[in-house]
């Protein structure tokens, strides 16, 4: 026999007084007292202010965890959300926070893992900038990526309508934490238009046309995923990916959706029978239009394709490369080495200011996209190099392009590995800019560095208003 499961408790009137990181909201009893054993309970569903009743699912030596189940007294800053799909659809949780709490919680954010987790000075410290804010903070998305499930999540209202629903197709996000479950989209503030007109037309027209929904459990059906892409020149791309490799289907959903949109600059489509989503490794064809988009960016412009990387809040993108140019500092003659160059963004924003710029980046269709872009705008002075930086980023490739005056580096969330850190180490360049989009690997990475640099400069910036996440850039310079 199994042993019994504990039953979690039942927490009253508890006060909610803080959010910490990963945009979870923080819990004490009303009464100012901490809970028991000094124990902090994360809470969903609140926010700072907020009186709850707060049942527990999960119960750990230090901390627990649980969601809110009822309301004693709401917060004074509380704000109505302008989303219909709000408390259900995993993105933009913090609507509930006006929007200079929101930018106000991120700020405290990166300064609690710096000084935490990092071990910066004071003197550090103190060179924080106040967070950028977005310049739009609904709309501002230039990348989406919608599901089709033949397992719509039924949300409280339909299930207690009685009703019985026989098409549960749904084409939207999935439920946080359910893989098989998908939350059927009506309207989405995150994108701009056309994307809520082509998603509810691709909607429609496979409802009339009974085209099969994708089944995440068993791995069958015609349409998997819709994903659209918006640049700031007005061009629209769009890929749908299919399961099943059905020709006459196909053909017809894509030149009924060119002849509905003409504005769709690129039409794309890819068969994928793996089992995960990701296109990347897979074959994307194109059925009408032109390869890429093109988003611009002062007077550059950059070729964006089905795989390329770019910043998906394109407008807040310029104000953060500008944070970036600034803490570079370039006199002109530098060798700049950009780490995680992507599609070469930040290397082409730089480069005209430098004597010469080295990207590197895992994704060889990026790498070309960079060699394209650089072209495109005639600059002469990069030179894009295709691999993984921890194993590309070795003494013999400095010997071969030059001693760098300065990196750069946007990694992803897990921040860097042990062998870039070593070699940044080794090598010593006069400055480094780290932009990250993780604080708390960014304050890991600083502190292994913190023998050889200092830090001069701080800059948070918000890219993704409604969430918790945010973008942070450090200026470091050897000592």
């Amino acid at each position: 026999m199994g042993r019994k499961r504990k039953k979690l408790p039942l927490l009253e009137k508890i006060e909610v007084v803080d959010i910490g990181s990963e945009g979870k909201a923080l819990a004490r009893r009303s009464k100012g007292l901490l809970l028991e054993d000094d124990m902090v309970v994360f809470v969903t569903n609140a926010v700072p202010g907020d009186i709850v009743d707060v049942q527990i699912t999960r119960k750990r030596k230090n901390y627990m965890e649980g969601y809110t189940v009822k309301f004693h007294k709401y917060s004074d800053e509380r704000e109505e959300a302008f989303c219909e799909h709000f408390g259900i659809c995993g993105g933009c949780k913090w609507q509930s926070l006006p929007y200079r709490k929101q930018l106000y919680y991120k700020q405290k954010q990166v300064s609690d893992q710096l000084l935490r987790i990092g071990n910066i000075s004071d003197d550090e410290a103190a060179t924080m900038r106040p967070i950028l804010a977005s310049p739009e903070i609904v709309h501002y998305r230039n990348k989406l990526e919608f599901t089709f499930s033949d397992n719509k999540w039924l949300t409280r209202e339909e299930l207690d309508s009685g009703e019985e629903f026989k098409n549960r197709n749904a084409l939207g996000f999935h439920i946080p934490k359910m893989f098989d479950k998908v939350l059927d989209i009506n309207n989405c503030y995150l994108q701009p238009d056309p994307s809520n007109h082509i998603r509810a037309w691709v909607k429609k027209y496979s409802s009339e046309h009974h085209l099969d929904y994708f089944n995440l459990r068993q791995h069958k059906g015609l349409l998997r995923n819709l994903i659209i892409r918006t640049a700031n020149t007005g061009e629209v791309m769009v890929i749908i990916s299919f399961y099943d490799d059905k020709q006459e289907a196909r053909e017809k959903i894509l030149s009924s959706l060119i002849g509905r949109f003409p504005q769709i600059t690129s039409l794309f489509y890819v068969i994928n029978k793996k089992a995960n989503d990701t296109i990347l490794d897979q074959k994307v064809v194109l059925y009408h239009g032109r390869e890429f988009i093109i988003e611009k960016m002062e007077d550059l412009e950059f070729k964006v394709g089905p795989k390329s990387f770019f910043q998906t809040n394109s407008g807040q993108t310029y104000n953060l490369y500008k944070v970036v140019r600034e803490f570079a500092d370039l006199q002109g003659h530098e060798i700049v080495y950009d780490f995680y160059t992507g599609t070469g963004t930040i290397a082409l924003f730089l480069a005209r200011d430098a004597g010469k710029v080295i990207g590197i980046e895992s994704v060889p269709e990026a790498i070309e996209d960079a060699r394209e872009n650089s072209q495109s705008n005639e600059i002469e002075n990069t030179q894009f190099i295709s691999g993984d930086i921890k194993d590309v980023f070795t003494l013999d490739l400095i010997k071969k392009y030059g001693h760098p005056d300065i990196v750069i580096m946007d990694p992803p969330r897990i921040g860097l590995h042990k062998n870039v850190i070593q070699i940044l180490s080794e090598v010593k360049p006069d400055k480094i800019v780290y932009v990250s989009c993780n604080p708390a690997t960014q304050a890991r990475d600083i502190q292994h560095l913190s023998d050889i640099y200092s830090v001069k400069k701080i800059q948070p910036v918000d890219m993704f208003p409604h969430t918790h996440h945010v973008e942070n850039v450090i200026f470091m310079e050897i000592k």
